[in-house]
């Protein structure tokens, strides 16, 4: 009976050089691959606190149908109606799309799923789950506020 002596096994060494070329290229592969998918990734933004913002004049909003505005890390769709204002949260209560008002329609609309809103912020149609948030306006001057409700 012969016995194998593990220094002249050329098996045994071709083994642990292939983990040993396997563990390299791993870990020089995930060296170069983290920072990339690092950078591609987008920071974390903090909700940005803000209690009231101005939508502006209230003289130019009456001539346009709709008005998209930042309320802090949200938009805003402000509507002119008659006399007043509406302002509602313009994200889509189903995927987060940005809605548009439909004047001929009179109905807040998401292009995304067909989702529909009246001048309330309530859904009628469409797969949106729940109503839109409401924001309070003020007419201040010239100028129209908007603030959260409370």
């Amino acid at each position: 009976m012969e016995t194998s002596d593990p220094k002249n096994n050329p098996s045994s060494r071709r083994s642990f050089l292939k983990i040993l070329g396997l563990t390299g290229i791993t870990a020089f592969s995930a060296s170069v691959l983290y920072p990339v998918f690092s950078f591609l990734r987008p920071p974390e933004q903090r909700e940005v606190e803000v209690s009231m913002v101005t939508a502006g004049k209230v003289s130019d909003l009456k001539k346009v149908d709709f008005k998209i505005v930042r309320f802090g890390n949200e938009p805003v769709i402000v509507i002119p109606s008659n006399d007043k204002f509406i302002a509602l949260s313009a994200r889509c209560t189903h995927l987060d799309c940005t809605v548009q008002f439909v004047k001929e329609k009179n109905v807040i609309w998401c292009a995304c799923h067909n989702g529909k809103y009246d001048l309330t912020g309530r859904n009628i149609s469409g797969p949106p789950p729940r109503p839109l948030t409401k924001f309070k306006t003020i007419i201040k001057g010239d100028e129209l506020m908007i603030a959260k409700t409370t």
